[in-house]
């Protein structure tokens, strides 16, 4: 890959003067530039793809599943190329990027696969010789906006089912992400999505996410990433009456109950902290454990987190964060917590030694962090951990949702009575019992509530819901 990233419009690269490095998080050193795009190409792309969206939707669903499943074929005989790809610009072992080009391909076969269904419904009528059915129609152009935590997924969660709907695109991949992204749409119109039908615009998210989610041109936006930007976007949308998709942050809960096999909930609270370098937005952040398990619980889980092995080798556990910034942000806020109060058992600082040139945070666990403290409400997307002590189980749910957000949830337990309740009475998107935090499926419906999103969900079946438009349609006949 050459290494200076360009915008792809109508299937050709298309430069700007302005760019910015790319950095490896694992060293700070420079691995490409990123020719920086401005609102002109910005237009250029979505007046591609209104250009080139009528005959891709006019290409029957089945065809257009049968390039899917081309595509994914070709990523699948390349994966190790994309999967080294993402392991250098995302920081992260080659192990865990291989994992998440597997997960791609597995969500581009799931979609491909809906290119034979895009079902509608046939229902009676109360009038004699009238038919009624619902068609699926594409909304049109659709902006679709990832984050970098998981560069090929996040590609896969959006492209393939806008694609397959009938849609055209103009994604805006993260600006410490490009090359996965340029890599995927390659492969993809290579597999015979045509020019124009995807497009992706590189750039700093300041410049190109307004100029794209607010182009008249275009008729669906899904954003992923802060709640912060998704409000911005959601307002804008409204002015305009824009469909709009947002998959917004998390403080995800973590109980702890007195009953639970506590080396099964140390493994899973480990993986739900720090894996990935806690950059997800559905990572347990705020582990909330009964009192009369509370010290063996802690001993255990310090004891896991000093033993995970930062780096970029396959032995590793967990890489850096995405960058500088982030990670200013992350010892910054563990400052705060400590100037307020709280206790660090174990991480809190950036890695010293071999890794000090890379963006990395040691695996962190705060203790004594009252729950309306700034380390206990807002999302921090870093490999931190802090713990509450609750005297019972309505104490613990309780304070699971006493959140803004409402992404996930977890509970650990061997009683059937208090993890079917706790599913039901968890105010999130979703509930998982005697797992992590995180683990959501390309078959599966994913979102939040609150601050954690708009109501709608991606992946599954339900992502139809957001790149389609349903139409009545009235058949009325006389008979012979």
């Amino acid at each position: 890959m050459a290494n200076t990233i360009p915008s792809l419009i109508g299937g050709k690269d298309v430069a700007s003067a302005r760019t910015a490095p790319v950095l490896n998080p694992h060293n700070g050193e420079e691995i490409a530039q990123l020719t920086l795009a401005d609102g002109a190409i910005v237009d250029a792309a979505v007046k591609a793809a209104r250009a080139a969206q009528a005959a891709w939707a006019a290409t029957p669903a089945v065809k257009r599943g049968e390039i899917h499943f081309k595509a994914c074929a070709l990523i699948e005989e390349r994966a190790e190329e994309l999967s080294k790809i993402v392991a250098e610009e995302a920081g992260k072992p080659l192990k865990d990027a291989r994992g998440e080009t597997g997960g791609a391909v597995q969500c581009g076969r799931f979609f491909a696969g809906e290119g034979q269904r895009l079902f509608g419904r046939t229902m009676p009528s109360n009038t004699a010789n009238k038919y009624a059915m619902t068609i699926r129609q594409p909304c049109g152009v659709a902006a679709l906006i990832i984050a970098a935590n998981t560069p090929a997924p996040n590609f896969a969660w959006k492209v393939f089912p806008a694609l397959i709907c009938g849609n055209a695109v103009v994604l805006k991949p993260a600006e410490d992400t490009p090359r996965s992204a340029d890599w995927m749409a390659r492969v993809l119109i290579e597999a015979g999505v045509p020019a124009g039908v995807l497009n992706v615009v590189q750039g700093l998210g300041g410049d190109v996410g307004p100029a794209l989610t607010e182009h008249p041109g275009v008729d669906v936006i899904s954003f992923t990433g802060s709640t912060r930007v998704g409000r911005m976007i959601a307002e804008q949308a409204g002015k305009h009456l824009k469909k709009v998709s947002l998959e917004l942050g998390g403080k995800n809960a973590f109980v702890v109950c007195d009953d639970a096999d506590l080396d099964k909930a140390v493994k899973w609270a480990a993986a739900s902290a720090f894996s990935n370098a806690g950059q997800r937005c559905a990572a347990g952040s705020r582990f909330i454990v009964f009192d009369a398990v509370y010290d063996a619980f802690v001993q255990k889980f310090v004891a896991a987190a000093k033993a995970q092995k930062l780096g970029v080798s396959d032995e590793s556990d967990l890489g850096p964060v995405i960058n500088e910034r982030q990670l200013s942000n992350m010892l910054a806020a563990i400052d705060k917590a400590q100037s307020a109060g709280a206790k660090v058992l174990t991480g809190g600082k950036r890695a010293s030694g071999a890794l000090a040139g890379g963006f990395y945070l040691e695996p962190t666990i705060v203790e004594g962090a009252k729950p309306g403290d700034e380390i206990s409400v807002h999302e921090l997307f870093g490999p931190i951990a802090a713990l509450y002590r609750v005297k019972d189980y309505a104490e613990a749910v309780a304070l699971a949702n006493q959140s803004e957000y409402g992404l996930t949830a977890a509970i650990h337990t061997r009683s059937i009575d208090r993890a079917w309740n706790f599913a039901q009475a968890v105010e999130t998107g979703v509930a998982v019992v005697n797992a992590g935090t995180f683990g959501s499926e390309p078959h599966m419906p994913f979102g939040g509530r609150r601050a954690s999103g708009n109501g709608t969900r991606e992946p599954g079946t339900e992502a139809l819901d957001i790149y389609t438009e349903l139409k009545d349609i009235y058949l009325v006949i006389d008979p012979p």
